[in-house]
């Protein structure tokens, strides 16, 4: 048995001296002649040839396990109905990796019989191919033998992922939630990062952040050469909307939802091409208790003692209970609101919600956060408190904002 993989580069040690050196120009002159060197650049380790490979080397997960299986008749008798038979042990299964399994006739003396298995790796720890072979000698007698082959598989890549929520001013309308995927190399080559993406669960679409345009055409954040050298760490950015038949579910997308997976490709050593899928990607979505404030509108810059006007979109997270809502909205030393405190909004159906527009003003100049505003539930006289909802700017009328 023996594994099939890439060739690598020959390399060699370059012995060199000065001129003026004992040795003279012999050890420049054995390196010109040498076959392996680059003409030109003797010095360099890399060469011009290729090398098989002189041992079993490392499987990392994702890639594709490769194996040359002989079997040759050594004796000098034909030996008839010839079964050869591969399998892959792992820690959880047992895998058939033969191509065939039906029985060869006969081998004759010096003859053998080859077959090549592939087998895509996805699980890490101690792996055992299993050769059994079984035939019949011409004496009619049935013989078997096995033979094992232990190996390893390591882990290429480690993989994190943080989910961050947008929950500042109008980003809350939309549930938007950034994922942010660290992929560290673990193996001690560089990769060549062929592709990273997200794909998306049933209830997202998503967008991948990680290129900017530049003259009209998509450059990656990460330069033109997508190397990933060993132990080194690359972020990965993606935003996922929910799909607007979720969204305007209100009770959907709370709790804990599946957002998606990461899809990774890469390419090692004369592009040896390795692939890991993560398993999907759980977020808890954040909890808005039975009734959520989001903002529809606002401006960014107001004119200090002048009104002006928010739209408040209110929704019955609730997917069971109707809602008899009062708005009461509360002063505060800089947010003033105008208009009826207490006054009924009517009833709100589970999973429906409503705007609202709303006029306030502020007495204080700077960045002012708008706060004050209570939701009361008459059945249930629970009542929700909403501070903090957005900020806006506010300047003196006499200050003119350039467009």
């Amino acid at each position: 048995m023996m594994r099939l993989t890439k060739p690598t580069l020959f390399t060699n040690i370059p012995v060199t001296c000065e001129e003026k050196d004992l040795p003279g120009d012999l050890f420049n002159q054995l390196m010109r002649d040498d076959p392996s060197t680059v003409n030109g650049a003797e010095v360099l380790m890399l060469g011009e040839m290729l090398t098989l490979p002189q041992n079993f080397g490392n499987i990392f997960l994702g890639e594709t396990f490769s194996s040359y299986i002989s079997v040759h008749n050594d004796s000098n008798q034909v030996v008839k109905d010839i079964l050869v038979k591969a399998d892959l042990q792992t820690s959880s299964q047992r895998l058939n990796l033969s191509a065939s399994n039906a029985a060869v006739a006969e081998l004759k003396p010096d003859c053998c019989i080859d077959d090549v298995i592939h087998h895509e790796v996805k699980e890490i720890g101690t792996h055992i191919l299993v050769c059994a072979v079984s035939y019949t000698t011409q004496a009619g007698e049935k013989m078997y033998f096995r033979k094992f082959f232990k190996f390893q598989v390591l882990k290429p890549l480690d993989v994190k992922t943080k989910f961050y929520n947008a929950e500042s001013d109008l980003s809350s309308v939309t549930d938007e939630v950034f994922l942010e995927a660290q992929i560290q190399n673990m193996t001690t080559s560089p990769m060549f990062m062929e592709k990273v993406s997200l794909e998306p669960s049933i209830m997202y679409n998503v967008t991948e952040l990680n290129s900017v345009s530049q003259a009209g055409e998509s450059v990656s954040t990460f330069g033109s050469r997508a190397y990933l050298q060993p132990m080194d760490t690359r972020q990965y950015l993606y935003c996922l909307k929910p799909k607007k038949e979720f969204a305007e579910k209100a009770g959907i997308i709370k709790g804990v939802t599946v957002i998606g997976k990461l899809d990774i490709v890469w390419k090692t050593n004369l592009g040896e091409r390795g692939r890991l899928q993560t398993s999907q990607l759980q977020r808890m979505a954040p909890g808005y208790g039975d009734v959520r404030l989001s903002l529809e509108a606002i401006p960014d810059t107001v004119n200090l003692e002048e009104p002006f006007h928010i739209t408040c979109k209110i929704t019955n997270c609730s997917s069971e209970r109707t809602m008899d809502l009062v708005l009461e909205m509360c002063n505060t030393n800089s947010i003033h609101w105008c208009g009826i405190s207490g006054r009924q909004l009517g009833k709100l159906h589970p999973s429906s919600s409503l705007c609202l527009a709303l006029t306030l003003l502020s007495s204080v100049q700077g960045l002012q956060s708008i706060s004050g505003l209570r939701l009361t539930d008459t059945f249930l006289k629970r009542t929700y408190e909403y501070d903090d909802i957005a900020q806006v700017c506010v300047i003196s009328s006499a200050i003119k904002v350039e467009s």
